[in-house]
């Protein structure tokens, strides 16, 4: 299915359901250049003659972790991973492992042939510290260096791709007018790298007929047109990862987003008589079903699907049982770690596999069976089952907890910074095992 989750699990001590990173629904990928350079670069493993190109590093890295037990930390902060790949692999024939990395054991407690020794390679070792400034350094004085030559280069042409008019010079002189005449604006000039191939990358989804906001395909140039200037689309994906290699921030700060650019306070632009911001609407949410792969585009498009499709009506629920936002919150996240976890959230009967737990639930009419509220009404279910579940966006206060919206102020917990005693907390907390793990451990 498309939208299985994804996620990091560790069988063993925490058991096959502990989830060690947030899940999360997948989003659109995409195969366009990164900040690690061109796709066609190969990666090499560190202690064997396995090898693969860059765009498929996420293959090597799993390669890694489960025939040499290595992780490397932070590697989308690396700024050349080939040359990375390639220093450790030859330090690595000259030195044992365990002379750089730090070295998990796990099940410590357990009998010695059940345990497992894991390598991990991070910066906290000057020498991959040292080695990963030197990488981004000469990443970045190639950026800066590419940055000037456009910035000087005055034999820039092209035609903008909204009206066809030609433009000669610097390339300023189209990004403005783009800017100035289209209330389009991709930043300003000075912090855009790469743009030949930047604009080369906009045309061609304009060509596809196809939204640069959104990225909706649609059948002609003009409803594309149309849809981009009534919903206000002009602009580009701030999702789409394809276009952070063309903003000089990213070199300058590894980890830092070129959305952060569109921030900046940019120049006054000359106001356009023709925009017209009454008939904008909100990009859509994508909100997933609780109980299938269904995605809808408003909130009462998915309450209906799940009320008519499944038999389950939140709504009705939340006026039933008075259910205040926080609680609506907290029921939500419970249900989709429950079908995560393949066990019927209504009975708790553990299946073999999600779609098993599914069926039952149908076929019982557990649909809208809950257990008492203090299995779901817990602090742990504060927190996402799935970091992106746009279905949370949706939720609402009851119509009594509108009246009453001040009085509900103390249900939600603050946790003061300087908070000492932690007993309370571990004892309600999602990451109670863990804690006690890590004491039987240490």
């Amino acid at each position: 299915s498309h939208l299985t989750p994804i996620l990091i699990q560790k069988t063993g001590k925490l058991g096959k359901d502990s989830i060690l990173e947030p899940l999360c629904f997948p989003e659109q990928s995409t195969d366009g250049p990164s900040l690690h350079g061109p796709s066609s670069e190969l990666l090499v493993c560190l202690f064997c003659s396995e090898s693969v190109l860059l765009q498929q590093k996420d293959f090597l890295l799993k390669h890694l972790l489960l025939e040499h037990k290595m992780v490397i930390a932070d590697v989308k902060l690396i700024a050349d991973l080939p040359k990375y790949m390639l220093y450790w692999k030859g330090r690595f024939l000259e030195q044992p492992v365990t002379d750089f990395c730090s070295v998990i054991k796990t099940n410590s407690t357990g009998p010695v042939e059940k345990q497992e020794d894991y390598f991990l390679l991070c910066d906290v070792l000057p020498e991959d510290r040292v080695l990963r400034e030197k990488l981004q350094q000469k990443r970045l004085e190639e950026v800066l260096e590419q940055q000037q030559k456009e910035r000087d280069d005055n034999s820039f042409h092209r035609l903008c791709m909204f009206c066809s008019e030609e433009f000669s010079g610097n390339r300023s002189t189209l990004l403005n007018h783009m800017a100035r005449e289209h209330s389009f604006s991709i930043g300003l000039p000075d912090n855009i790298v790469y743009c030949t191939e930047f604009l080369d990358a906009l045309q061609r989804k304009l060509d596809n007929l196809q939204c640069l906001y959104c990225e909706k395909t649609f059948r002609d140039k003009t409803t594309l047109k149309d849809h981009m200037r009534k919903k206000a689309h002009r602009r580009i994906n701030a999702s789409n990862r394809e276009y952070d290699r063309f903003y000089v921030i990213n070199y300058l700060e590894l980890g830092k987003t070129w959305e952060e650019v569109q921030s900046e306070d940019d120049r006054e632009l000359v106001d356009d008589e023709d925009d017209d911001w009454s008939d904008w609407q909100a990009h859509p949410v994508s909100a997933v079903c609780l109980f299938c792969d269904h995605q809808s585009d408003t909130m009462d498009q998915i309450y209906t699907h799940m009320k008519e499709g499944h038999g389950f009506d939140l709504l009705m629920l939340r006026t039933e049982l008075g259910l205040r936002f926080y609680q609506q919150v907290k029921l939500v996240n419970f249900i989709r770690r429950q079908i995560h976890q393949s066990r019927c959230y209504g009975c708790q009967e553990k299946f073999e596999s999600r779609a098993d737990a599914l069926r039952h639930i149908m076929a019982e009419g557990h649909v809208m069976k809950l257990p008492d509220a203090s299995a779901w009404d817990q602090p742990q279910y504060y927190f996402p089952t799935y970091e992106n579940d746009a279905l949370l966006c949706t939720l609402s206060d009851s119509d009594n907890d509108q009246s009453e919206e001040a009085s509900h102020g103390e249900d939600v917990p603050v946790i003061a910074e300087d908070m000492s005693d932690l007993r309370a907390l571990k004892q309600s907390s999602v990451l109670n095992q863990l804690l006690k793990n890590r004491s039987s451990c240490s």
